[in-house]
């Protein structure tokens, strides 16, 4: 952990959002760091978050990813890094119907009752969403949707081992511009990554509750 991310993070627990006694004792972390950036976590936060399958950077092809982590830019690390993902590497299990279902409706559960669910897109090896946290602290709920998961996939799949990678990228939402950036970009990943040609035509994600537009209409699905 550089110096730097260090002082930033105590100078935002200063000026932007002090600890919370109350927040802390559900788990919350405000301004923190898991090492290399800093990170906000604390209820009513607008959070975009990623997460991949573990062999999304498969070892045999590590000399096409791993120059890609060495880049010095944050921003542009992670646009590459994600343009890598779109390209479909490992074996792509939530590409599967039934595996890109199910992982959708432990999104859906949530939706309203520990997060609110803004946006989202299954892809065939990386998850983006776009929540309103609630009571739940990001890194317990993004646990959740990742034991869940892979509880249900061990058991279909007749598979053991890791399925997720261990940590998840997370961007919290600072105003309308960027909330309607983050809609788009999530929406339009499958479009996007060449897996089809309009958004909403894609099964596992939220653009096709949206007709109107990415960002322009809230999302109407039915509930359960």
């Amino acid at each position: 952990m550089s110096a730097y991310i260090r002082w930033l993070v105590a100078q935002k627990r200063q000026w932007h959002h002090p600890p919370d006694p109350e927040e802390q004792a559900l788990g919350f972390r405000g301004w923190h760091t898991r090492g290399y950036l800093p990170h906000f976590d604390a209820p009513g936060v607008l959070q975009m978050i990623g997460f991949r399958l573990a062999d999304s950077l498969p070892q045999e092809r590590r000399h096409e990813w791993e120059p890609l982590l060495k880049i010095k830019d944050e921003r542009t690390r992670r646009i590459r890094l994600e343009d890598y993902l779109d390209q479909g590497c490992g074996a792509c299990e939530l590409a599967i119907p039934a595996v890109a279902e199910h992982m959708e409706q432990i999104l859906l559960s949530d939706d309203d009752h520990r997060c609110r669910l803004l946006a989202w897109v299954i892809m065939p090896n990386h998850v983006h969403v776009l929540v309103e946290i609630g009571t739940t602290p990001m890194g317990k709920l993004v646990q959740c949707w990742k034991k869940l998961s892979a509880d249900f996939v061990n058991d279909r799949l007749g598979r053991r081992g890791q399925w997720w990678q261990a940590d998840y990228h997370d961007r919290y939402i600072r105003d309308e511009k960027h909330f309607l950036t983050a809609v788009h970009y999530i929406e339009n990943n499958p479009a996007k990554a060449g897996l089809v040609t309009d958004a909403r035509e894609w099964k596992w994600g939220s653009a096709r509750w949206r007709p109107e537009g990415f960002g322009l209409q809230p999302v109407n699905r039915p509930k359960d």
